[in-house]
């Protein structure tokens, strides 16, 4: 597997990636539907956001993204294709990011989770600091989690 920086042109194919990724926790189609514009990428964001790539035969399985200024940036995106999932790809995301975020002088990260995606979070080091409202479906909230980049 290759992790490297995400490319302009990938933005649509990443953000139908975030789609499929979504519904693997068997979402209604309606649900996937409110989601989208919330799950798109754009162009312009992949550099901006520092959008990583994990990629296998010239595909891409998963990708990332890391916001913000340092010293508190936030995990943005984090999804793996369905057909890689419980193959580590998320946890070489994962472990990536923080690493370019430490890198970059970072000291805490951020991220609204999935409900259904929480216990990955938590055995990767991250810890429940509240909650925050969903931006694609009103009146649900997710799990607020943080991770602390300095030890």
């Amino acid at each position: 597997m290759l992790i490297r920086a995400a490319r302009a042109e990938e933005a649509g194919a990443l953000s139908e990636l975030a789609l499929r990724s979504k519904a693997y926790w068997g979402y209604s189609d309606a649900f996937i539907a409110a989601c989208r514009e919330e799950l798109r990428l754009h162009p312009g964001d992949i550099e901006r956001r520092r959008t990583t790539v994990a990629e296998r035969e010239g595909r891409a399985i998963g990708f990332a993204t890391l916001d913000g200024e340092p010293l508190e940036g936030e995990l943005g995106m984090l999804f793996v294709d369905p057909l890689a999932i419980g193959q580590g790809v998320g946890r070489r995301l994962f472990d990536h990011t923080l690493d370019v975020a430490r890198g970059l002088g970072f000291t805490r990260l951020i991220l609204g989770a999935d409900p259904n995606a929480e216990p990955f979070y938590r055995r990767m080091g991250a810890v429940r600091v509240g909650s925050e409202p969903s931006g694609s479906i009103p009146g649900r909230e997710l799990p607020l989690m943080a991770v602390d980049l300095r030890v």
